[in-house]
């Protein structure tokens, strides 16, 4: 069991990845067999493909707030004519289809919450075709960004309502980073870079749902998640690395969520919630209930 970032990489080295090591503790924690645990997470990687088919085909959120910008963005991806990389592009597509799905009540796979469940399948689904892996890759990829997540989850917090958007968007993108590391042959250390960049980026992002719904901006700072995840990669894989080290980023996250006034904690008494724009939708949806 590995309760810190330093620990994650160094006991790595005893495995043949990081992926190994979560089954290892996964193990250990639920008294699982490693057949079972693999089954599970196969369940999970079939949902993530699922939600993002559904979003991209079309959907509308139950309010009416959300839906239809990731077949928006998968039109403007097939024109041809856009100014992104085609992969995070694709990313991005896929992180709105999921959390569309999220806002219409469909189902999904929250990683590591349902706010932020766009992100990890986001990455992993366009980064699949571009690093063409295959199903156990997939596989090794989710475990890994697991492995983080436990980590973050721990000496942290994954939950909008206790460390604000950075605790949720902000560790998913973490998470995601740091699995497209290990995806492309990175090592554990770079990983753990990445983990650090992206905390460092995303630290101090508020959580201000308009109306306190999942929706606006959610949706959209999923989207921009997982762009973060790929840059964060592409910086650790070319060797650039955080001054502050990985776990004093995730401790500094912590103490930021902790300072957090509690109107940027999911009560939607602050940021966007309260402009003219989205005091005005939330009367309206409450007039609808």
């Amino acid at each position: 069991m590995f309760y810190s970032i330093e620990e994650l990489v160094e006991q790595s080295q005893d495995y043949e990845n990081i992926s190994e090591l979560m089954i290892a503790t996964e193990i250990q924690l639920s008294g699982r067999t490693r057949e079972e645990i693999i089954r599970l997470m196969e369940k999970n990687l079939v949902v993530m493909e699922q939600s993002i088919d559904e979003g991209v085909a079309g959907v509308k959120s139950v309010t009416g707030l959300t839906g239809g910008d990731a077949t928006k963005l998968n039109s403007y991806l097939d024109s041809g004519n856009f100014l992104s990389g085609e992969t995070i592009l694709t990313a991005v597509r896929n992180a709105i289809a999921v959390n569309e799905v999220n806002a219409k009540m469909g189902l999904i796979c929250a990683t590591p919450t349902a706010g932020s469940a766009g992100v990890v399948p986001g990455v992993l689904m366009a980064c699949r075709k571009r690093l063409n892996l295959s199903h156990s890759q997939q596989l090794e990829f989710l475990f890994t960004a697991g492995a983080f997540g436990l980590v973050i989850a721990n000496n942290a917090s994954i939950s909008g309502a206790e460390g604000g958007c950075q605790a949720e968007v902000g560790s998913a993108s973490a998470m995601a980073a740091a699995a497209l590391v290990q995806a492309n042959g990175g090592t554990p250390h770079q990983a753990a870079q990445a983990v650090a960049i992206t905390l460092k980026n995303m630290m101090g992002l508020i959580c201000d749902p308009v109306a306190g719904l999942v929706e606006v901006p959610c949706v959209k700072r999923n989207a921009l998640g997982s762009s973060q995840a790929f840059i964060s990669a592409d910086m650790a894989l070319a060797g650039i690395e955080s001054v502050i080290p990985p776990d004093e980023v995730v401790e500094a996250m912590y103490r930021v969520g902790r300072q957090m006034p509690s109107i940027f904690k999911e009560t939607a008494e602050g940021g966007l919630a309260m402009t003219p724009t989205g005091q005005r939708l939330a009367q309206e949806l409450m007039v609808k209930d």
